[in-house]
Formats: structure tokens, C-alpha cells, sequence
């Protein structure tokens, strides 16, 4: 329990004891003052304690910090030196953060197959080929390429629902790390964003960004610190890349490396071969 917290209760407790004592005190009868009952309720210090606590205020994680450079980058009010500049800082501040939390780490040996059910037999293109760099800028939306990897289910009619399990496919946390953004409203008025429902994770162990696309349900929030192999969310068909029908269902991965604030692509390829199956 922290400081703040034993404070408040020891508050509390003085407060009882001070009535206590002040009814134990002897006084001639006709000046002794009407009794007072002094009644505290364990459940409501409980309460109050954890309303503090709760306090947005109190120390809200900088993982938000993530979407207020990047709304910034999406609406290009930031130039590039600037955007790189928030970025670094902003890692920092994030790896601080989590330094104090002291959530467990995961190596990347320890890497988990993002979609449940499948293999790297899932994975399109051939040999990873569907890796293409070519002007990707993390920073310029305008820039083109396909820094990704893309993992296709078995959904003939396109129903979102696997056609061997008749169940939603999972789509589990390829890394350890913390969320630092989702997107969970796509509707088909937005089709102006590519990738629809989305989850970004920090990966502190290698420095790098997992950025998960086309999700029909997210289940984790901005802050949530997750594990490999954690369920966070169900593939869909939201955005604009997957939403038409030439498009079969699939998963949009993409890894991203920090560097001193500047970000770059990484081929996830011969690591989702090495990654652990989730049947």
C-alpha cells in the first residue's frame, strides 16, 4: 500500500480514536454534551481509498502520449524533424513508465503466432515476398509499399467467421509490451482509413511496435500491458484494403523498429516462422 493511502487511513483512525476519548472523558452530569455517535464505515474508507487511487489525475500512464503525436503526424502538423523528436521523447517517457511497473519482459524467442488456429502456411505471398519497403515513410501517409506481413483465414463467404471452427478468429499478442493505441469504431462511413480496427503494442524488449489491422473486435484498452500469446481482439474485414470483397479475410501485421525516435520497418517474416502455435 503506498504513502498516500496509510495516510489517510491513519486520518481516519485518528479520528475515531479522538471521539473515543472525548466520550470516555468524566464530566459532571448536567455539563456532559449530548452523545455523538461516531460511526465510520470500514467499506466507505475502503472506497475513498480506492477513489483515490483511481484518480485520473493522479498519474495517468503516457502511454495516451502515443495518439497525440500521431494525430498530430495523421493531420501533418507536425514536420518530420518535429514528429521524430516527439517520438524519441515520447519512448522514453513510456520506458520509465514501465520501468516502474515492472511488468514481466518477454524475448522475442518467446513469440507467439498472431492468428489462433494458424501457421506460417497462412502467411501470403511466398517466402515473405509480400515484405515491400519501397518509399514506405512512417511519417508521410502519402508514401506507398507494404512493410507487412499479411495472414489469411479460411472464410469463403467472408463472414468474419472460420469456415473449420464456425467460430470468430482470435487474434492473439505476437509480443509482450503495452497498447498504445487501438481504434475500435470503424464503420463503413470511414473509408477513408486503411486499416479499420486496430491495435498498436510497444514491445520494451526490442524496442519495437507491433501494429495489428482489420480487427472486427478489439478487447484491450490503451495501457493494458499484454503478454505473448493474449487474446486482443477478433479478425474482421474493417478498413478500406479489407472491407471490399477482392479482398480475402486476413490479418494486416506490421513491425516497426525505434530509432532514436525515427521509425522503421521490419521484416516480421522469418519470426513468425520461428513463433509459437496457439491451436
Amino acid at each position: 500500500m503506498d504513502t498516500k493511502k496509510i495516510n489517510i487511513i491513519l486520518f481516519f483512525v485518528f479520528l475515531l480514536n479522538a471521539g473515543l476519548y472525548a466520550q470516555a472523558s468524566p464530566l459532571p452530569e448536567d455539563e456532559k454534551p449530548k452523545k455523538k455517535i461516531l460511526k465510520i464505515s470500514l467499506s466507505k474508507l475502503s472506497q475513498k481509498v480506492h477513489d483515490i487511487n483511481d484518480d485520473e489525475e493522479f498519474k495517468p500512464s503516457p502511454a495516451k502520449g502515443w495518439y497525440a503525436i500521431m494525430r498530430q503526424v495523421r493531420d501533418r502538423k507536425l514536420s518530420r524533424r518535429q514528429a521524430v523528436d516527439s517520438m524519441r521523447n515520447f519512448v522514453e517517457e513510456l520506458n520509465l513508465y514501465i520501468i516502474k511497473n515492472n511488468p514481466k519482459v518477454y524475448k522475442d524467442n518467446e513469440w507467439v503466432f498472431p492468428v489462433k488456429g494458424y501457421s506460417s502456411s497462412a502467411i501470403g505471398g511466398r517466402n515473405g515476398n509480400g515484405f515491400v519497403v519501397a518509399d514506405f515513410d512512417f511519417y508521410d501517409g502519402s508514401t506507398g509499399g507494404h512493410p507487412a506481413q499479411d495472414i489469411f483465414i479460411t472464410d469463403k463467404n467472408q463472414d468474419c467467421i472460420d469456415d473449420n471452427t464456425n467460430k470468430p478468429v482470435k487474434i492473439l499478442s505476437m509480443s509482450g509490451g503495452i497498447v498504445v493505441e487501438t481504434r475500435k469504431n470503424w464503420t463503413t462511413d470511414m473509408m477513408d482509413i486503411k486499416g479499420g480496427n486496430i491495435v498498436y503494442i510497444y514491445d520494451q524488449f526490442t524496442d519495437g511496435l507491433f501494429y495489428y489491422a482489420h480487427l472486427n473486435q478489439v478487447d484491450v484498452n490503451v495501457g493494458d500491458f499484454v503478454y505473448p500469446g493474449m487474446v486482443i481482439g477478433t479478425l474482421g474485414r474493417t478498413g478500406k484494403n479489407a472491407f471490399p470483397s477482392r479482398s480475402p479475410t486476413h490479418l494486416h501485421i506490421v513491425y516497426v523498429k525505434n530509432l532514436d525516435g525515427d521509425i522503421l520497418p521490419a521484416n516480421l517474416y522469418n519470426d513468425l516462422l520461428k513463433a509459437k502455435l496457439v491451436k
